[in-house]
């Protein structure tokens, strides 16, 4: 693959490599708050986390759904990093999204040496939920020269090289 030219196969590894994603939310009057959130994701699109209701960011989400995603690793020498950039809509999970979600959450927390996690952890009405976010498209870093240059990456291209 051409780093200069990033596609598919670095969106998927950076979603893949990374644990925590940071979530930008805003309350009812536009101020922004940011969090950063372990996660689990399915397709690369859609990703879960456990948070409390009552945290800022929750308020935020069900005051506002529209959200921003970015992964990214904060270990990067300066000047190399890559990082993946997302708009999304996100809400607490239900449903077919909450079983899905869930399962997926549990399987990488304990992948990663955390607990088991089942639908009675994110029961509505308990301390914790579980959110999903749904990727409206992604982009990565262009790689060009040109600072802070972002092109959008379809996940469904192949990537060239790869």
């Amino acid at each position: 693959m051409d780093a200069r030219r990033p596609g598919a196969a670095t969106v998927r590894e950076i979603l893949d490599a990374n644990r925590y994603l940071v979530l930008s939310t805003a309350d009812a009057t536009g101020r922004p708050w940011a969090s950063p959130v372990y996660f689990a994701h399915i397709g690369f699109s859609e990703f879960f986390w456990v948070s409390s209701p009552e945290a800022t960011h929750s308020h935020n989400i069900a005051a506002r759904p529209e959200v921003g995603i970015a992964v990214f690793d904060s270990h990067a020498e300066i000047g190399t990093g890559q990082g993946v950039y997302m708009p999304a809509v996100a809400g607490p999970a239900d449903g077919d999204a909450a079983a899905r979600g869930i399962e997926a959450f549990s399987r990488r927390s304990v992948a990663h040496g955390g607990q088991v996690w089942t639908p009675a952890d994110v029961a509505p009405g308990g301390e914790l939920r579980l959110y999903r976010a749904v990727a409206a498209s992604h982009s990565v870093l262009a790689k060009d020269g040109r600072p802070d240059h972002r092109i959008a990456v379809n996940l469904a291209d192949a990537d060239p090289g790869a």
